[in-house]
């Protein structure tokens, strides 16, 4: 049975982003959550992105500056209870 996850990304941008990649590959159903701040820029960070795209997985923002789907924290936090698990990076 697939298990809907949420990582939430915030300080260790790449790990987290790196992590999700992972999770999508065990046949979950990710999604991303950007909090608060702007992506670093980067080779690493265009193919993580790309490859959640492919993979499926939902890519939400606070910030519009990411050029992601734009959520406020609070839609976030009522999107956030129907996962079964919250993955905080």
């Amino acid at each position: 049975m697939k298990k809907r996850v949420a990582v939430i990304v915030t300080d260790r941008q790449h790990e987290a982003l790196r992590m999700a990649v992972g999770l999508t590959l065990a046949d979950n159903r990710v999604s991303v959550f950007v909090m608060g701040r702007a992506l670093e820029k980067g080779e690493m960070t265009d193919l993580n992105l790309q490859s959640l795209a492919e993979m499926g997985a939902d890519i939400f923002s606070t910030m519009p500056v990411n050029g992601l789907l734009l959520l406020s924290t609070d839609e976030i936090a009522r999107k956030l209870e129907g996962y079964d698990a919250v993955i905080p990076y």
